[in-house]
This record gives structure tokens, C-alpha cells and sequence, in this order.
């Protein structure tokens, strides 16, 4: 194992003195290092937008919601009992859901206003995170409209301001004919994406007076302790309620991000084998060429003793050195752009004046980044491995090279 080691030291160490085949043996382990410092900074931007959907869009967004079939909830108080014996919820809150029209001047805009207690909602929500201290307080004290910062920016509306609601009101006849409201609004929230040009909050009190909404709780929203668990704990309580209701989850109205998230990511996979694999090529040219180059030097060595198997591992050696210099550059590389990736892309963005995630239209305006070790360690064993499925070839072609022949070509 020593002598296999010390001659694949000595064989690298003449290849560096060669032009051609030095270029070559270079240029893999810049391929591989280059290849692992992307993937890396890739999977650590997919981990990015994972943790943000999790500690920001399902931190506002209901993760598991029981609607009314028909009007309001009988016993709320008695849903969210039984909800919160189940070990994966943590709280659960009321709500009255309703989609109104809002009219400024001559124009009209469709938003989704949810009725809420202050007290509750804290527990299940970081809506407060979103909006100013100053605004949360008037809100909580005033009552009013809390509106999406978007959809406030859109209608030339600021904190003080009256804006009109018509609210749907079933007549004697069966249809439902507006009802206009005017309310002021007390608050903005500034989340990002759909949401602030979609969504506006109510008190309880104000969406069951003022707009008329319901006379009690129409919908139950509760938190968990693991967001991907929804599906499965929305039926599992769901079936142990005693009244109808409709169930809903985070997976039904913003699964697609999560699931794109995740089909962007088997593709990175997908790119980082195919990226190793050309990356190696170049490892398999160097040792062919170096067996070819070293054939006069092989037939000596086998001539002097040397078995088989130590000059398959020499070459063996050879190639995983490149490879594993190339993977502890290409990893510290990927770390450190992973690291500041969000720093780069803003820097990025203002000096070429463009956004690469719109806020009006994402959840998130920057690009996230977050690296892991196992990740690290993902990257790192598909480079390595490769290499060393890269060296197989060349190393058995230099088994196969007969002494008498060698020499004497040499002479």
C-alpha cells in the first residue's frame, strides 16, 4: 500500500512537469471543484427556500383549517379542545372567513378578510411579525382594517384612511345583494408576495358587528409542531369531531411551493451526478495518457517484482488524488459562496438595477441560502466516488501492459 502510494505521488509529480498533460490533470480537479462549489451553493438555495416557506409562509398561512359546512361552528370552543389533545397541535384559533369587494373611487378589488382575536391569532400566527408595533397596537385598540401593504400601496391608501367594503348580504329572495361598509384602516402588514395584495384582517368583534359576517366562528386554524404531519392530523381530528366541517391544509393551497421546491432539488441531484461524470473524463484522459506516456516505466516496476495489484492501486491513487483536491476546494469554495450567495445576489442586483424574485410576486424578495452538512457530505462522496470509478480503466490498462513488449518498443 506504501510503495502503491509513493509511486502515484511520483507519477502525478512527472505529470506536472508536462504541458499538455498537466493541463489535463488540471483541469479536473478544477472541474470537480467547480462542480462541487455549485451543487453545493444550489442545494443550499433549495434549503433556503425550504426553511423560508416553513418559518415564514406556514407562520402566516393556516397549516391545518375546519370551516363550516354552512354558516358558523356550533361549539368552536369544543373543536379546538379536541384539536389541541392531539400530541402534533400546539393552539388553535377562531376565525370568520369572508370574501368581500373593495371600492376606491371608481375601481373594485376582490380580497379575502379573516376576522380574528388578537389574543388567539398570536398563537398560531407571526402575522404581528409583519406588521409595526405602532400599527398592531392602534389595530388591537381601534379595531379597523389591518391591510396587505401591496394591496394599500396599489389603492393610494395609508394608515387613516377610509375604505369602502361591499360585503355580501342574502336578501328575502334568495340572492345576495352588497352591502357597503366603510372602515378605517388602522394597520399595514408587509409579508410579501400574493398575500399583501389579497388578504386584509378584522377584529371578531368588528367582522360579526360591523360587517355582519356570522354571529359566531366559521372556521378553526391550529399550528403544529411539524407542518409536513397537516394532511395526516387534519384527518385524523377531523374524524373525531362531532359536527360536519370542510378540512383544509397547507398542503391543498401552497403545496405546489413545496413540491416545486422539491422537484428542484431531485434535479440538482440529477445535475450533480452528470456534472461529476464530465468532470471525471478528464481524470480517465490523464491516466490514459499516463500509462501510455509511462509504459517503458511500468515494464520496469513489473520487471522489478511489482504485483499486480499494488500498480493497480498506484494509478488507483494517482486519479483520487486529483479528485480529492478538487473536493476539498470545490467544498470550502461552495461554503463560502453558499454563505454569502444572498449578499452576492443583492449585489448583483444593484448593479445591474433587476430583481431576481419580485416580492409582488414571490413570498420571499432575496434569494435564501442555508448549507448543511449532510449535503457537504452528499456532494463530497458522489465526487469522490466517481473518481474513483473514473480511475478503474486506465489503472487495468496498466495491468494489462506486457514488459518484453513495453521495453522493447522503448528502445
Amino acid at each position: 500500500m506504501q510503495l502503491a502510494w509513493l509511486i502515484a505521488r511520483r507519477f502525478r509529480q512527472g505529470t506536472a512537469k508536462q504541458g499538455f498533460l498537466s493541463f489535463i490533470s488540471a483541469s479536473s480537479t478544477i472541474g470537480i471543484a467547480l462542480g462541487c462549489a455549485v451543487l453545493i451553493a444550489a442545494l443550499s438555495m433549495m434549503n433556503g427556500f425550504n426553511q423560508v416557506l416553513q418559518e415564514r409562509l406556514l407562520a402566516v398561512v393556516p397549516q391545518v383549517e375546519y370551516r363550516a359546512v354552512e354558516g358558523q361552528l356550533e361549539d368552536w370552543e369544543g373543536l379546538a379542545e379536541i384539536a389541541r389533545q392531539h400530541p402534533q397541535v400546539i393552539a388553535a384559533a377562531p376565525g370568520i372567513n369572508a370574501t368581500v369587494m373593495v371600492q376606491t373611487q371608481s375601481t373594485f378589488h376582490g380580497i379575502q378578510v379573516r376576522g380574528i382575536s388578537a389574543e388567539y391569532e398570536q398563537k398560531v400566527s407571526a402575522l404581528s411579525d409583519y406588521v409595526s408595533e405602532e400599527d398592531w397596537q392602534r389595530w388591537q385598540q381601534k379595531g379597523g382594517l389591518l391591510l396587505g401593504a401591496g394591496l394599500a400601496e396599489k389603492l393610494d391608501l395609508s394608515v387613516g384612511d377610509s375604505i369602502s367594503l361591499l360585503t355580501p348580504e342574502k336578501s328575502e329572495r334568495g340572492f345576495r345583494s352588497p352591502d357597503r361598509v366603510r372602515l378605517e384602516v388602522t394597520g399595514v402588514f408587509k409579508f410579501g408576495g400574493q398575500i399583501d395584495y389579497h388578504n386584509a384582517y378584522v377584529s371578531l368583534e368588528t367582522a360579526k358587528g360591523e360587517l355582519g359576517f356570522a354571529d359566531g366562528v366559521s372556521s378553526v386554524r391550529l399550528r403544529l409542531n411539524d407542518v409536513f404531519s397537516a394532511p395526516a392530523v387534519a384527518r385524523e381530528i377531523g374524524n373525531q369531531l362531532p359536527e360536519l366541517v370542510y378540512l383544509d391544509d397547507w398542503t391543498r393551497s401552497h403545496g405546489h411551493l413545496y413540491r416545486d421546491i422539491e422537484l428542484v432539488r431531485w434535479v440538482v441531484y440529477l445535475v450533480l451526478i452528470l456534472v461529476m461524470a464530465v468532470a471525471c473524463f478528464n481524470i480517465v484522459s490523464t491516466l490514459i495518457m499516463t500509462v501510455a506516456k509511462k509504459r517503458s516505466q511500468i515494464a520496469m516496476l513489473k520487471t522489478l517484482g511489482m504485483t499486480d495489484s499494488a500498480l493497480l492501486q498506484s494509478f488507483i491513487f494517482q486519479g483520487l488524488i486529483n479528485g480529492i483536491y478538487g473536493v476539498v476546494l470545490g467544498c470550502a469554495s461552495g461554503i463560502l459562496l453558499a454563505h454569502f450567495l444572498p449578499d452576492i445576489m443583492i449585489t448583483l442586483e444593484d448593479w445591474f438595477n433587476f430583481d431576481v424574485l419580485s416580492s409582488d410576486i414571490y413570498f420571499v424578495g432575496e434569494v435564501p441560502s442555508q448549507w448543511l452538512w449532510p449535503d457537504i457530505f452528499l456532494v463530497a462522496s458522489v465526487a469522490i466516488v466517481m473518481s474513483l470509478l473514473a480511475t478503474i480503466y486506465p489503472a487495468w490498462r496498466a495491468v494489462k501492459v506486457e514488459p518484453a513488449k513495453a521495453l522493447h518498443e522503448s528502445v
